[in-house]
């Protein structure tokens, strides 16, 4: 397949496969999707945006991280456009994500009650449609034991395992509770060792990767704050020695995952929220900025990807 002047290879290959509605043309082209909390209710949008355009059946993978995950599952469950519906919900909002929690000794994010009761119920997620799905879903989680980063896809073998592989991989060190267990091993959010799962993705044979961010180009992860050094760091030094390791390397996390994405060069196909997109903090759970932020992120894939299925 040879590339259109001035046309991303990565939009070559998803608007052949648009086109002929099929994946034979010898690439592994995969959707990263970056995780990041609320923050992730951007790559919501895009997620819904890819759904309304076609091409949620154009990717052999899709790997996610956290939130990332959560949204790679909604669009391989078919029902990403109704499932984006919980942020704008007020009251899934305030029960998912309550920081007064923490006074309590109780989770500030309630992963149990957005999975189990939310996604299985409220506003259902096809669990069984992303089990058959012939594009697999690789949620990404760290190992407490060794710190590493973890493809959960292996571990996922029914609706019980996908469920808590979603968990695992956005379970934030004390904010959301205790490690996840899955295949003997505990986990905690993906994000302490790969927000952005593209090492992971190109390990797994990628060639192309279409990548949704939640931050802009020219947003940077704050640091920690000197609280959160000292309990955060503190509570993995104690329960999660390998995750603490992880943890003492997130400053840096950022730009090894802009180099890495970066070296790939023309394989990687990168759509940010705009310059001037709001900030939307991990915890956020205004749903007036929820909402413009959903709205933000299905325009910027439309941006990025109208014209490639307009001209397929």
């Amino acid at each position: 397949m040879s590339s259109s002047p001035g046309v991303s290879p990565v939009a070559e290959v998803i608007r052949g496969r648009y086109s002929y509605a099929g994946r034979a043309d010898g690439h592994r082209l995969v959707l990263v999707v970056e995780g990041g909390g609320s923050r992730g209710v951007y790559t919501s949008g895009m997620v819904a945006a890819l759904e309304e355009l076609g091409l949620a059946g154009v990717f052999d993978a899709v790997y996610g991280t956290s939130a990332g995950a959560i949204n790679g599952a909604w669009l391989l469950s078919g029902r990403a456009i109704p499932g984006m519906r919980s942020w704008t919900d007020p009251v899934i909002m305030r029960r998912a994500i309550d920081p007064a929690r923490l006074l309590r000794g109780r989770p500030a994010f309630d992963l149990h009650y957005l999975v189990h009761q939310v996604y299985d119920g409220i506003e259902p997620m096809d669990f069984p449609a992303i089990l058959a799905n012939p594009t697999t879903l690789h949620p990404i989680a760290t190992d407490t034991r060794t710190g590493q980063a973890v493809d959960l896809h292996p571990h996922i073998s029914d609706k019980r395992t996908l469920m808590r592989a979603l968990r695992a991989s956005a379970g934030l060190p004390i904010l959301a509770g205790p490690p996840v267990t899955l295949g003997g091993s505990a986990y905690f959010d993906g994000g302490l060792t790969e927000t952005v799962p593209i090492r992971t993705a190109v390990r797994g044979g990628a060639t192309h990767a279409l990548v949704l961010r939640s931050r802009r180009v020219d947003e940077k992860r704050p640091p920690a704050s000197r609280l959160h050094q000292l309990v955060g760091g503190g509570y993995l030094r104690a329960v999660a020695p390998g995750a603490y390791r992880a943890w003492l390397e997130r400053p840096y996390q950022q730009d090894i995952e802009d180099r890495a994405l970066a070296e790939l060069g023309d394989s990687v196909l990168q759509i940010h929220p705009p310059v001037g997109s709001p900030d939307v903090d991990s915890a956020a759970r205004d749903t007036t900025l929820l909402a413009r932020a959903l709205h933000i992120g299905r325009q910027a894939v439309r941006t990025a990807l109208s014209n490639t299925v307009r001209v397929a």
